[in-house]
């Protein structure tokens, strides 16, 4: 039960840490992002690891469990953010996140090849439930595919009538987005390695090392002319969205990991796909101006959130509840 709460917790702070990247990356750029929102990482796990007395236990931990939470940091926060959100500036949050999702297969799939957890018939289906899900939201017309306005033509900073509509670039953000899918499906194989069965508390010194790691490779990429130009170049209105997705993504991690420090890595990927959720109400409040909305988004996030559940809820309490023919449960049953 833990790690079922901390992992909607995750889910939750994730889609917050969504909704404000995108509205950041909206006139700012991923590497301004990433040099904000990843040493806001270290600031936030840091107090809490010398407040909890984890800081203390930094030596105690084994150095291959560090290592693996120093390449977490890397594929993750380094990688994958990048990609996400690149994916969010090119395509936004509704058509990307279904796709992003995916992560849930790469991950399944390492679970089973390299963790040996199991995997059911059933799971399977959600896992395809959750493929079917990314690609209707693509199909998805952009508003200005449906026509557009004069007054929607004005660019959104001209200060002259309506925004322009958001014209989504599909295809980088499909690229990007699988790209992030990858990399956020990599590294919980990796987390769950380094600290399965310590306890929910090792998670938080689990992230410490995690963005230590990442905003060391930061602060080295700031040596480069052109990426501190670009740093340079943040515009004063994007740097609180970049500092709130730096806390929430933090807050997102440290109940992730404190997640997968209880609980399988089967149980506790899924749930996260409710930040598919949160990420579309969100989007609906925060981002109304940047994003797709309509139906097939609507179906394709449902479908999505299907998929998700069949995957993280015990298949013998759901055949059970729905009371399937034994022929068929068994056949949901096979397991890999």
């Amino acid at each position: 039960m833990l790690g079922v709460i901390f992992a909607l917790l995750s889910a939750a702070t994730f889609a917050l840490n969504n909704a404000a990247a995108r509205r950041g990356v909206v006139t700012g750029s991923p590497i301004q992002g990433m040099a904000i929102s990843i040493p806001m990482g270290v600031v936030c796990f840091l107090p809490v690891a010398v407040l909890t007395g984890e800081i203390g236990r930094l030596m105690q931990l084994p150095a291959t469990a560090a290592a693996w939470m120093a390449g977490v940091g890397l594929l993750h926060f380094i990688l994958g953010r990048f990609c996400n959100y690149s994916a969010s500036q090119a395509s936004g949050v509704n058509l990307t996140a279904p796709v992003i999702q995916l992560q849930v297969i790469v991950t399944l799939t390492l679970a089973v090849a390299i963790l040996h957890e199991p995997c059911t018939a059933l799971q399977m289906i959600g896992g395809a439930m959750i493929f079917i899900g990314s690609i209707a939201t693509q199909q998805q017309p952009s508003r200005a595919t449906r026509g557009t306005t004069k007054d929607a033509a004005v660019p959104a900073d001209s200060g002259i009538g309506k925004p322009a509509a958001f014209v989504p670039r599909r295809i980088a953000g499909y690229v990007y987005a699988s790209g992030a899918a990858f990399a956020y499906g990599a590294s919980p194989i990796m987390a769950r390695h380094a600290l399965g069965d310590t306890g929910p508390i090792t998670g938080i010194l689990g992230g410490l090392i995690a963005y230590g790691a990442a905003t060391l490779v930061v602060v080295v990429a700031l040596l480069s002319p052109a990426i501190r130009r670009n740093v340079a170049a943040l515009k004063r209105e994007n740097a609180p969205w970049f500092v709130g997705s730096g806390v929430f993504v933090a807050m997102a991690q440290g109940f992730f990991f404190s997640a997968v420090a209880v609980a399988p890595i089967m149980l506790v990927m899924p749930l996260l796909q409710m930040s598919l959720v949160f990420r579309l109400l969100l989007s609906a409040w925060l981002n109304p101006d940047h994003e797709v909305f309509g139906p097939l988004v609507y179906v394709g996030v449902a479908t999505a959130i299907g998929g998700a559940l069949m995957v993280s809820i015990d298949t013998d309490f759901i055949l059970s509840t729905l009371g399937a023919p034994e022929t068929l449960a068994r056949i949901l049953r096979w397991r890999v």
